[in-house]
This record gives C-alpha cells, sequence and structure tokens, in this order.
C-alpha cells in the first residue's frame, strides 16, 4: 500500500487550533479500535451486513486519515459486501493496520 496515514486534512479544518485537533484525534482513536474489533467479530460470524455498515463508519476515517484510495477501496468493498462478495478483504485489512500504527505512532 502507497498511502499513508496523515494529519493534512484535520489541521486544514482545524485553522492551526491544537484543541480542536487532539479532540478530532482522540475521537478516532477512542473509535478506531472499537469498530475494527466489531468489523471482525462480524466478518467471523459471516455477517456480512453488519460488516458493511462498520466499514460504512471506518471509511469516513481513512478520508479524514488523508487515505484518499483507502476511502475509495472501502466505498467499493462496503458495497460488495452487501453483495456478499468478500474479494476486497485483504486489501481493506492492510489499510486496517496502517491505521491502527499510525494511531498509536501518535497516541
Amino acid at each position: 500500500m502507497s498511502e499513508i496515514p496523515n494529519l493534512d486534512y484535520i489541521k486544514e479544518i482545524s485553522g492551526g487550533n491544537e484543541d480542536f485537533e487532539k479532540k478530532f484525534l482522540n475521537i478516532i482513536q477512542t473509535e478506531f479500535p472499537k469498530e475494527k474489533q466489531d468489523y471482525f467479530s462480524f466478518l467471523e460470524s459471516d455477517d456480512l451486513e453488519e460488516s458493511a455498515k462498520v466499514v460504512h463508519k471506518i471509511k469516513h476515517k481513512l478520508g479524514i486519515l488523508g487515505l484518499t484510495g483507502g476511502y475509495k477501496l472501502a466505498v467499493q468493498y462496503e458495497e460488495d459486501l452487501k453483495d456478499g462478495n468478500t474479494n476486497l478483504k485483504n486489501q481493506f485489512h492492510e489499510i486496517l493496520e496502517s491505521v491502527e500504527g499510525f494511531i498509536l505512532k501518535i497516541a
């Protein structure tokens, strides 16, 4: 994967307000691990409809973290899951690992 999560978008919308940036990041750091866990739980129980709902939540965080390609992949993967197709699973999992590593690094 060539994209690397970044804070450019958060810095842009914060207008240099560090408190805003910290609050925004805190939301991502709090929600992302739970959503990732929920996603894997639904996937393991073969509940692709619920998996798709979690991917829907996660995709917005990918966009916020500057992962344009990751966002587009998540949009497609969400639709694929609704159709019972998990072909993009491995690529999506790579993106999840990248975001998780980034979140831990900035904590």
